[in-house]
């Protein structure tokens, strides 16, 4: 008996798993270099702290583009390191799981006149040792779909810093550009305050141009807090307060790019590569797997085998062993196993949707990827080179004096509005094409 408990526990001792170095993180790095390009990292002491605040510092030591913003945020953000908890509460489950409960011992003393017996006794959980390698591997399915989380967080949180950045730019120079239409509006205000004073201008159009300064003064401030709302929701998701909000931004957003993506292969590619799809998929298995381990233990909720050593005072010591079996006499387990069932048939209907669901995104995503390519490189070859040369024609009327100087700046205004249009489409484009990325990668946030 002593040889087969020595034996039994080093089975179980060898059948352990253990807690990694990494936390079992390095699967959620991986997936978030390959999608985004970036690094992340879940930091948990202060020499990771510091390393990320000194990378973080070196970021922000030039002006910020929408790479360098997406770094920030998936090194720095604390929601998404709360999130990353997850993974390592998922691997401790997982190291909890593979072990055994290990034996119970029990000690008696009972007392009869001067008679004295003593009862000793050492009991061994046998199914749940026999049960481990099921429960182990259900756990690896669920710890492999918190992983698939985790990295969907992070690709979800690389969207919305990417659409900031965007945002928080073409906001910059949208006021920049209103900034110059109240300019030219104050101007014509001013002529049109002294030419009515001598009388050389009529009521009517006098109150239009104070009615346009005035309308234009209200678009000025509505721009710029605009303006300050778009770097501070970019500055939230970059985990930046203090001195780190002094970050700069550059003075326009990029270029449209020569060409677009064409959109033959990305419903395949999206079933393959996104993550919450894959995450799905891991929640099915993982339920299958707890389904087996169901129906394997409903008829026996209990089995254990113990070693008894029984003294009695005057009487040889005995010796034994006892073993011990739970039947559910009332409950076989079906309900337990009807429930596994459905609960598995519920994952597998999710991942059904989520492919489905992946499969519109794409769609989706994409004829608002194309489309706002075709309007802002309209607005960039159509719209904004004709403003141009109509302002040049009015230029050359009025140097001719053939036009007033109202109508030189009413057309200024005219141009910075185009300008305007142009920002507009321009910061849609990339905004649509960072939602396709995510569409094709992690999925649209619900």
């Amino acid at each position: 008996m002593r040889l087969a408990t020595a034996g039994l526990m080093l089975f179980v001792l060898a059948g352990c798993a253990s807690l990694s170095e990494d936390a079992r993180f390095s699967t959620v790095e991986q997936a978030v270099k390959e999608r985004t390009g970036a690094d992340t990292k879940w930091t948990r002491g202060d020499d990771q702290a510091n390393t990320v605040r000194g990378r973080v510092k070196e970021l922000l030591a030039k002006p910020l583009g929408p790479a360098e913003a997406v770094q920030i945020a998936l090194l720095n953000n604390p929601g998404l390191q709360a999130s990353y908890a997850e993974v390592g509460i998922a691997e401790a489950d997982l190291v909890q799981a593979s072990r055994w409960q290990g034996p119970r011992f029990s000690f008696a003393r009972l007392r009869r006149g001067d008679e004295i017996e003593i009862d000793r006794g050492v009991f061994f959980d046998v199914l749940g040792l026999l049960t481990i390698p099921l429960s182990t591997r259900a756990s690896e399915s669920r710890l492999q779909a918190t992983q698939n989380r985790a990295a969907v967080e992070a690709l979800r949180l690389a969207l919305d810093a990417r659409k900031a950045w965007f945002q928080a730019v073409a906001a910059q120079e949208g006021a920049k550009y209103m900034a110059q239409v109240k300019e030219a509006a104050e101007t014509s205000a001013e002529l049109a305050r002294r030419m009515a004073e001598v009388g050389n201008f009529p009521k009517l159009s006098h109150a239009r141009e104070q009615a346009f300064y005035a309308e234009s003064t209200a678009q000025l401030a509505r721009a710029r807090h605009n303006a300050t709302a778009a770097r501070e929701r970019l500055a939230r998701l970059m985990g930046l307060w203090g001195e780190d909000l002094a970050f700069e931004l550059p003075e326009r957003l990029p270029d449209l790019p020569a060409s677009v993506r064409e959109g033959g292969e990305l419903e395949a590619q999206a079933i393959a590569q996104r993550l919450d799809v894959q995450g799905a998929r891991g929640d099915a298995d993982a339920l299958a797997k707890s389904l087996g381990l169901t129906k394997v233990t409903r008829f026996i909720n209990l089995l254990e085998v113990g070693v008894l050593n029984n003294s009695e005072t005057g009487l040889p010591r005995q010796r034994g062993f006892e073993i011990e079996i739970g039947l559910p006499i009332f409950d076989f387990g079906g309900p337990r196993v009807a429930r596994a069932e459905r609960l598995y048939m519920q994952a597998v209907n999710r991942t059904v949707e989520a492919a489905i669901e992946a499969r519109s995104e794409v769609r989706e995503t994409y004829s608002a990827y194309r489309t706002s390519f075709d309007l802002a490189k309209h607005y960039r070859d159509e719209i904004v080179p004709l403003r141009k040369r109509i302002s040049e024609q009015v230029l050359l009327r009025y140097n001719g004096m053939l036009i007033s100087v109202f109508e030189l700046l009413a057309d200024s205004r005219e141009q910075v509005a185009a300008a305007n249009g142009y920002i507009d489409s321009l910061r849609d484009f990339w905004i649509a094409e960072s939602e396709l990325q995510m569409a094709m990668t992690g999925g649209q946030r619900k």
